[in-house]
């Protein structure tokens, strides 16, 4: 066996060759591929667009790792799909499989043996089979309804052992299903957040003022004829560092803020006790609706830099209020 060197011995630029070189041949293998995606490439997409239960993907190896993606890449996007394992699946897990279901099988060789045992009782089931392989003249392709070609020219790794060029390729494959099926849908980005609701985008496109402003007793307000002093109880009450004002329907008249009162007390000689608080409001203030995105809110927020909104209905009567550390609490912001 050849000595191998230490980490310090092997020069940068080998380093950097040997990947730029990997990276070469995996983009002339995606090269190769676009040219292939032909009349069974849209048959495989309308075969996976009717199907009326879900998508199987399986795989073995690393046939196995880019099919699981693959489904998750369907299931995010539009298309339910999931794993099965072909080994799990011959003793026991094709109970997983039902006839209205569309599997999706990957091998590069198209003559792995786990698979190669289930095919006969997807077949006796009804299943539409899609292979996807690199050899078109395999016993998987030919059992296929469709078969999709994924060959590469050659794989990166140097042995021509580890799939490599080979894997990539099946995975892009994957991707350019996905993708065609989501346009195909009509598939939106308010679709995508609904199956990510914990994620940002999900937050950003699914998340609405209702879900987060407060509501009933905990909205600070006061009527018009209110004191600087009583707001300042209702505000201090609420925590909301506001308070609406309000006429005798609950109509928005205007919004007084600690920051009203700060520029009270900078600019005159205010009493408390005794001022209207009409006098200080902001009779114009930023609003938001309750069905309105909180992601609005948000932009509004820091659009005008204020701290918090008054949210109203239709006829501007308040239903709500929220400030801006709400938003940072829901992780809008």
């Amino acid at each position: 066996m050849t000595p191998s060197l230490s980490a310090p011995e092997i020069e940068a630029a080998s380093l950097i060759a040997s990947g730029r070189r990997v990276v070469e041949i995996e983009a002339q293998a995606l090269s190769a591929l676009q040219a292939r995606l032909d009349a069974s490439f849209a048959e495989a997409c309308r075969y996976l667009l009717a199907c009326k239960g879900r998508i199987i993907c399986t795989g073995m190896g690393k046939s196995g790792h880019i099919a699981t993606k693959i489904a998750a890449t369907l299931a995010s996007t539009g298309t339910p799909a999931f794993f099965v394992h072909p080994g799990e699946a011959s003793h026991g897990d094709l109970g997983m499989i039902t006839d209205a279901d569309v599997v999706l099988a990957l091998s590069n060789s198209g003559e792995t043996d786990e698979i190669l045992t289930i095919v006969p009782a997807l077949k006796r089931q009804g299943n539409v089979l899609v292979a996807m392989t690199g050899r078109g003249e395999s016993r998987l392709a030919k059992l296929a309804d469709v078969h999709l070609d994924v060959s590469v020219p050659e794989e990166a790794c140097p042995l021509g052992l580890a799939p490599t060029s080979s894997t990539t390729a099946a995975l892009v494959m994957g991707d350019a299903l996905a993708v065609a099926l989501l346009e195909a849908r009509g598939f939106t980005s308010e679709d995508f957040a609904r199956s990510h609701p914990a994620g940002s985008l999900g937050r950003r496109l699914l998340l609405r003022i209702i879900d987060i402003m407060h509501s009933g007793d905990q909205v600070p307000r006061v009527d018009a004829t209110a004191t600087v002093s009583e707001a300042l109880v209702e505000m201090s009450r609420k925590r909301l560092g506001m308070t609406a004002v309000v006429d005798a329907e609950n109509c928005l008249l205007g919004v007084f803020t600690d920051g009203d009162l700060r520029r009270a007390l900078d600019d005159h000689h205010v009493d408390l006790r005794n001022t209207p608080v009409e006098q200080l409001m902001a009779r114009a203030p930023r609003t938001i609706g309750a069905e309105q995105l909180a992601v609005e809110a948000a932009h509004l927020i820091e659009a005008h830099k204020i701290n918090g909104l008054i949210v109203v209905d239709d006829q501007q009567r308040v239903v709500g209020a929220l400030n801006i550390h709400d938003l940072l609490r829901a992780r809008v912001v």
